[in-house]
């Protein structure tokens, strides 16, 4: 794989860290401002709109660039997001700059996207996508343990210190090794790229997008609960447990990107039942403490082994004008999907008297309605393959 590849890597593996290290310093950010922790929570939330939010106004604005100069400033704005992340004196300022870091998150891995699969053979393309995607899952497995230590040790604004030197980190790299691309030529107003919203293949990829991650995040938001409750694990064991769930999620993310160079129909289609399949599962694995572990390293797998087809199949529909502004959706309906997951667990869980038991079954009904969708929109496709 080519060395630009990389760099997109650790700017990926950094935007993760600041996405998901938060979830970690809930409690010390919550003590520092005297917000309860449910506010505190909202610092997640606000990121996600960030990220809807962005993906459509940065990527319009960017779409005549050429490719390295949106990436570099791209990881501009990350980088001067978390260093007002760190500075930030009260917890509005601190709500304001997550969504400004948020911002470039969208288009970063929309732009990143398209390039990555511009560097390779076709038969390649899935793969350069995962690859450029584990920089996101290795931030689940070491940066965002690593980042919660160090903010547990040295205060949570020593983290977003570190997270501002990965991203000076990574425009160095993204400046020595992604290759200069001339600007697209302005033929039409940027406005037009929004037609490809008129594709329907488009649209049920984005809605196969939303469903599928709603599924794996209507459990995970409550993975401590429901092994602490259910399985019976201490608090104490859950961290380590979500390293599973992390490199889960680094095999899911890779064996995708290959399937999918293999067959994109089938590796679409075949993640999307395994995710349902593991879901299920969940029922009745989390009542025992070494089928919960298997059932948490299979969520990663499943649910992360999804992303490189999705964002495959949706580069695929929108080639040409605004493919760049498709594949920034995709990331945006990933989020929008996270979102709702959360909103489906908490409303079973608070909803009913056996919540955390029925939660799994309940999931896996958005994953089977995402293959619905999926099915669909391959039959309405004249040819059998979507690449």
């Amino acid at each position: 794989m080519p060395l630009a590849l990389y760099a997109l890597t650790i700017g990926a593996f950094g935007i993760g860290v600041t996405e998901f290290v938060i979830m970690g310093l809930l409690l010390d950010v919550g003590h520092d401002f005297h917000v309860t922790v449910s506010k505190a929570g909202l610092l997640i939330s606000g990121y996600a709109l960030g990220v809807v939010a962005g993906a459509p106004l940065l990527t319009g604005w960017m779409s005549r660039w050429p490719q390295k100069t949106a990436l570099i400033v791209l990881m501009l704005i990350f980088t001067i997001g978390n260093i007002a992340c760190a500075l930030a004196p009260n917890y509005g300022l601190l709500m304001t700059a997550r969504v400004i870091t948020a911002l470039a998150h969208g288009s970063f891995f929309g732009i990143g996207s398209v390039l990555a699969t511009s560097l390779v053979p076709t038969e390649r393309r899935a793969s350069a996508v995962a690859l450029m995607f584990t920089g996101l899952t290795v931030a689940n497995v070491l940066g965002v343990p690593f980042g919660t230590w160090l903010g547990q040790h040295y205060g949570w604004r020593a983290t977003f210190w570190a997270v501002g030197l990965i991203g000076v980190a990574a425009m160095a790299v993204l400046a020595a090794f992604v290759p200069h691309t001339e600007a697209p030529k302005e033929v039409e107003s940027w406005k037009s790229d929004f037609r490809i919203f008129t594709r329907r293949p488009v649209l049920l990829g984005l809605l196969t997008t939303v469903l599928g991650f709603a599924g794996v995040f209507a459990v995970f938001t409550y993975i401590a609960p429901l092994l602490t409750t259910l399985t019976g694990f201490s608090e104490s064991a859950v961290a380590p447990i979500l390293l599973v769930f992390g490199g889960g999620l680094v095999i899911g993310n890779l064996l995708g990107g290959r399937l999918a160079d293999r067959n994109l129909v089938d590796a679409l289609l075949g993640a999307i039942i395994a995710l349902f399949a593991v879901l299920v599962s969940g029922a009745f694995a989390l009542h025992n403490k070494v089928g919960a572990v298997l059932f948490v390293f299979g969520l990663g797998v499943t649910g992360f082994a999804t992303v490189p087809p999705l964002q495959i199949w949706v580069l695929g529909k929108a080639e040409g004008s605004g493919q760049s502004l498709a594949s920034s959706f995709n990331i945006a309906a990933f989020n929008l999907g996270n979102a709702i997951g959360a909103w489906v667990g908490g409303a079973v869980i608070a909803g009913y008297a056996q919540g955390l038991n029925i939660l799994p079954w309940v999931a896996a009904i958005l994953p089977i309605s995402a293959f619905a969708v999926a099915w669909l929109a391959i039959r309405l496709e004249r040819k059998p393959q979507l690449a």
